[in-house]
């Protein structure tokens, strides 16, 4: 059994991450890290969990942790892990962060972008971004350091990764328009998002600034083989959780729906968990719900020369906390849908 340690686990992301190792059949969590509960019974806090979870909320220690256990998941603000992580700790465990601090290669981007000073660079280039349709072939069982995507970038990329890894469209083109549920936000109390603020109501947010854009275009320039820059746009929408990008971008040249569906079908038609939809079948979130799924799916604009990519999936499992266990399935040599047999809730 993989023993479990997860810093975080009162939070949203942390919380599914409980649920979906609770059917993991060769996981055990035998930590839950919380800050703010310690030393509360955790199926106090989330009562879904009764007489499934009887355990106490631990503290955030986690060089005592990483004595314990094969595996950590931080679920933690940006700055936590950075601020804690040592040699010796990754020495003794594997770490599977959901933050972004080991997300972006250049320290000086991360900097600027979340506004605060990078308190542990020398790991940077040993994390491992782990978006695993891209990456697979570098998470195995001798990485450390975890890198797991974030939500609005999971969708956005695998969306358009194709087109652009074959060159169908002009990366400097792209805009991303994409639309969260409220549960992206996180559990904390914040004025924004308490119920008369959000219900009824559509609203834009981070326009020009959202932390997730030099993530996109890292990861998306590395397809393009050059830095592209692109404009994102993430909306706050009265859900409580999924993830609807549409992108739009100018295609290099004259191509036709077969054509397209052909690269889609290249680098996805034997992806466990990205699903490209028939034609005229746009993502809808109510579709992947609870799951680990992507959905995808284009339409060509021929007036325009530009085409638009779609993209749905729940930003708790596979925008966070699924895709955490697929990583950890992969570092353990285990088959990545492990665990993850998550038959998409509905209605």
């Amino acid at each position: 059994m993989i023993k479990v340690g997860i810093i975080g686990a009162t939070g949203y992301a942390g919380a599914e991450l409980v649920r979906i190792l609770l059917n993991h059949p060769e996981a055990e969590i035998v930590w839950y890290g919380s800050k703010s509960y310690i030393d509360q019974n955790y199926a106090d806090i989330y009562r879904n969990f009764f007489e499934l979870v009887d355990a106490d909320c631990l503290g955030d220690n986690m060089e005592e942790l990483a004595q314990k256990v094969d595996v950590i998941f931080t679920a933690t603000p940006q700055g936590f892990l950075a601020g804690v992580l040592t040699e010796e700790i990754l020495k003794n465990t594997k770490i599977v962060d959901l933050s972004a601090d080991y997300r972006i290669k250049d320290v000086a981007t991360y900097e600027k972008w979340y506004g605060i000073t990078h308190k542990s660079p020398q790991f940077i280039e040993e994390a491992v971004y782990g978006l695993c349709e891209i990456n697979r072939g570098l998470i195995h069982e001798n990485t450390r350091l975890i890198a797991n995507p974030g939500c609005y970038t999971t969708c956005s990329i695998l969306t358009a990764y194709p087109l652009v890894k074959e060159g169908l469209i002009d990366p400097d083109t792209l805009i991303v328009d994409a639309k969260s549920g409220t549960s992206g936000a996180g559990r904390g109390a914040k004025t924004p998002n308490l119920f008369c603020e959000v219900n009824e109501s559509i609203k834009a947010y981070g326009v020009t600034n959202h932390r997730h854009t030099p993530e996109i275009e890292e990861q998306l320039g590395y397809a393009a083989g050059k830095e592209i820059r692109i404009n994102f746009t993430p909306h706050l929408v009265p859900m409580n959780r999924g993830i609807l990008a549409t992108e739009y971008a100018t295609l290099t040249k004259k191509v036709t729906y077969d054509e397209v569906k052909a690269v889609y079908d290249k680098y996805y038609a034997n992806e466990k968990f990205v699903r490209v939809l028939p034609k005229g079948v746009c993502p809808e979130t109510k579709w992947v719900e609870g799951s680990n799924y992507v959905d995808v799916n284009f339409v060509i604009d021929e007036r325009t020369n530009r085409i638009v990519m779609m993209g749905a999936l729940d930003n708790l499992v596979k925008g966070a906390a699924g895709q955490a266990v697929q990583n950890m399935n992969l570092l353990f040599g285990l088959a990545e849908d492990t665990g993850l047999k998550l038959v998409p809730c509905f209605p």
